[in-house]
């Protein structure tokens, strides 16, 4: 009862006072990789669970997922829709689709590069202008507005009914040459009982885990063992680069995204409600690192879950880029890792930040 009445409180104050969690606020750097914005940072005494996004939060998978979106994209443009002269994609291109909040599904972000890129080949358009015209028309929606703005101006029927998309891991033709260049042969075999068509080590094995087994510990003695996992990933393929690690976890309370329908991808907040909720929590902090993390934990809020969204912006290409981005849409918390979690005003009630040991996390 409790907890339900702190929930609509919360609602009530917000309405009443104009409250918003996202309004004028500027981030003040506290030390290195450390961004705060002092006006609200003291909520962050009131945590009582912490949740994790895993891609470029537990895990830097700028040479893993990054690299086989890449690689997808060109195999696709190469072999499917016979072009040889397009762009490369780079984490330009990535960030792009990624900061408009509908891009969490890599797959869906590689779709969306090849039909751009197709239908610039089809327009004889410079195809760096127009994906970047493209990622500029693109919203939460993801590829529907990305179809949208490519069909307004040519028709892309040829490869979208080559490609299928959306479908199942299993049996759609996108998903299927993705899957295969980033799990490799012996794994592809074992997730989807099929053999693959490439040979070569799936780019999975350049997964760079960032969690560590002294900062888990911390974090379950801290939070009571409220930690737990909202992530875009399939639980297997999380378990195969955590390892052991990932036992740490609260599972029941824990969703993998890519094992559930399309319907529960971010941002959509009921994965992450499910989790607080589990948790019977008052207060969470969600630890991610793009706008659809951010836009979820927004929408999570507005449902009367009190949810501080961390940005992390370490494992990007652009840092500073993304920094800004969180700034402007006014983000309260921001580091470079997620190792300077315990150095960030998350459990210490100090005002300054910087007067925190940094011998105590490190």
């Amino acid at each position: 009862r409790w907890l339900e009445f702190r929930r609509v409180l919360f609602r009530s104050i917000k309405i009443l006072t104009g409250y918003s969690w996202f309004i004028g606020m500027t981030l003040t750097k506290k030390s290195e990789g450390i961004y705060t914005d002092d006006s609200k940072i003291q909520i962050l005494n009131e945590l009582d669970s912490i949740i994790f996004d895993c891609d470029g939060v537990l895990i830097d998978i700028t040479k893993s997922y990054d690299q086989t979106i890449i690689k997808t994209t060109h195999y696709v443009l190469e072999n499917l829709a016979k072009i040889n002269s397009s762009i490369d994609v780079d984490f330009k291109i990535i960030d792009g689709f990624k900061s408009t909040g509908g891009f969490n599904d890599e797959v869906d972000l590689t779709y969306a590069a090849i039909i751009s890129l197709v239908a610039a080949k089809k327009l004889e358009n410079d195809p760096t202008n127009f994906i970047f015209d493209v990622i500029k028309n693109s919203d939460f929606t993801g590829i529907v507005s990305v179809e949208k703005y490519i069909e307004n101006q040519t028709d892309i029927s040829e490869i979208k009914k080559q490609l299928s998309y959306p479908g199942t891991h299993h049996d759609n033709p996108l998903y299927r040459i993705f899957d295969q260049i980033f799990y490799g042969p012996e794994l592809y075999q074992k997730l989807f009982n099929k053999t693959s068509n490439f040979s070569e080590p799936g780019l999975i094995e350049q997964d760079d885990v960032i969690l560590n087994d002294i900062l888990i510990e911390k974090l379950l003695k801290k939070f009571n063992s409220k930690i737990a996992m909202v992530t875009g990933r399939g639980k297997e393929s999380v378990r195969y680069s955590l390892q052991s690690l990932l036992t740490k976890f609260n599972l029941q309370n824990s969703m993998f995204l890519e094992d559930e329908s399309r319907e529960l991808a971010k941002p959509n907040p009921k994965s992450l409600l499910n989790s607080i909720n589990g948790f019977n929590s008052l207060t969470s902090l969600y630890v991610g690192d793009s706008m659809e993390d951010f836009i979820m934990a927004k929408k999570t809020t507005d449902s009367g879950n009190e949810t501080i969204f961390c940005g992390i912006i370490g494992t990007s290409k652009n840092p500073q880029g993304k920094l800004e981005l969180f700034e402007k849409n006014n983000a309260i918390l921001v580091l470079d890792s997620i190792h300077q979690i315990g150095r960030a005003h998350v459990w210490t009630p100090v005002t300054d930040v910087s007067r925190i040991p940094s011998s105590s996390w490190t």
